[in-house]
């Protein structure tokens, strides 16, 4: 029979890690971006991500469905970790072949301008939130996962993702109220500004918290 490939990971297969990395790695990087707000970073945690998931391979469930819950969690704690896992990320570079070559996003540039003052505003108000409402928010809205996978990420119950979700929604709007408030004093013909009165920026906050 022939082996799944959780079984193929588990058991060292670079196969089946290439082919994980090929599925995944875009879907990371767009979590990165969101949450550090810096395309340069976010690409290090990639790196940094696939890298802990090949060493943390055989802490994969023998059963489930996809990978990514699995994957976006190792994300999470590197992006809590970053300075520490980039001295081991530099230290595992050193002992990598030069011929090796890091994933290229170059293609995601013209999106980086259209996206950059949003991004900003999103990463001014998402600061503010608690550390367990911003990863709920971040995997849930703009990751993409529902509350079982996002519980799997996290390792927290369901009942928590739902809660701090919720709680991360309501403070948002009300931080999106502040800095639509702030925004409106400053002149009505800065860069971004809507023919509405709204900011891209803030426009986007709210969208995403309703």
């Amino acid at each position: 029979m022939e082996l799944s490939l959780r079984a193929r990971l588990r058991s060292g297969d670079p196969e089946a890690f290439g082919s994980i990395f090929d599925e995944h790695a875009r879907t990371v990087h767009r979590y990165a971006v969101r949450v550090t707000g810096n395309w340069a970073t976010a690409e290090d945690v990639v790196s940094l991500t696939f890298l802990e998931a090949w060493r943390l391979r055989g802490t994969v469930r023998p059963d489930g469905d996809g990978l990514l819950p699995w994957l976006l969690g190792i994300a999470t704690n590197v992006l809590r970790n970053t300075t520490r896992a980039a001295r081991r990320y530099q230290a595992a570079l050193s002992r990598v072949p030069a011929d090796d070559t890091a994933p290229d996003f170059a293609d995601e540039v013209v999106e980086r301008m259209e996206d950059a003052g949003r991004l900003a505003a999103a990463q001014r108000a998402l600061g503010r939130l608690r550390r367990g409402e911003r990863e709920v928010f971040a995997l849930c809205v703009w990751a993409g996962l529902d509350y079982a996978a996002a519980a799997e990420a996290l390792d927290v119950p369901i009942g928590t993702v739902r809660s701090r979700l919720s709680r991360a929604r309501r403070r948002l709007r009300q931080l999106t109220d502040e800095e639509l408030a702030v925004e409106s004093r400053e002149p009505a013909s800065r860069s971004g500004q809507q023919q509405d009165g709204r900011p891209l920026a803030a426009r986007s906050i709210q969208e995403q918290t309703r």
